[in-house]
């Protein structure tokens, strides 16, 4: 284990004795040209190794095209947490950092049987009855990011037509300029409209009711 520091290790191995039904990390990389496809690949197996839960399978972004389409994957390195059933949570570009924080969340929270959304937010995410395409903008050293990842992928584990998609800023920044986003965390829904990410659950639910009605 190379990037988990060994003091995280036996802290996350506890953490993940409380994990409910077992994850699949499915990750999508390529050797030749890709930044950070190698440290996530290793990442992920580093976490995998930590729990009986978790498992890790590994695709190749040129040569497994079957897969990439199945899970709709456009851009690499990407990681799809998964369930009993694949809820449309991605993390594109590695999740160290900061992120980390949010990809261990996330995978607990997958996991876990109960959701961790307010009774008032999930009544709210009714009204979204239409695919609604989330993407979090971030950089790894940003403190607040994680905190917007974390509600988006919970909002994609509650609701079908959501889908959630952690995209770390400077590994793809063709797209920070095709969406004109000059600060992080800034969430972009439907590659239209755009808010800052750094709200309290409720806020970052009005906003996105605000772009599907």
């Amino acid at each position: 284990m190379g990037l988990i520091k060994e003091s995280q290790q036996e802290q996350l191995k506890e953490k993940f004795k409380d994990l409910d039904e077992k994850i699949k990390l499915i990750v999508f990389t390529q050797e030749m040209e890709c930044q950070y496809c190698r440290e996530t690949r290793g990442l992920m197996e580093d976490l995998a190794d930590l729990a009986d839960k978790i498992d890790i399978e590994v695709y190749d972004f040129v040569n497994d095209k079957e897969k990439v389409e199945e899970y709709n994957i456009d851009k690499i390195p990407a990681t799809v947490v998964e369930g009993e059933k694949d809820y449309g949570v991605r993390f594109y570009g590695i999740p160290a950092g900061y992120e980390f924080t949010s990809l261990v969340a996330t995978i607990m929270n997958i996991s876990s049987s109960e959701s961790e959304l307010s009774e008032k937010t999930i009544e709210e995410l009714k009204k979204i009855d239409k695919p609604l395409n989330i993407d979090i903008f971030v950089t790894l050293t940003c403190p607040y990011c994680p905190n917007a990842v974390e509600i988006a992928h919970k909002l994609a584990k509650e609701n079908d037509f959501i889908k959630s998609n952690m995209i770390e800023s400077s590994e793809f920044p063709e797209l920070m300029q095709k969406n004109n986003i000059t600060s992080v965390p800034t969430v972009v829904v439907n590659n239209d409209m755009n808010f800052p990410g750094n709200l309290p659950e409720k806020e970052f639910v009005d906003n996105l009711i605000k772009a599907v009605t």
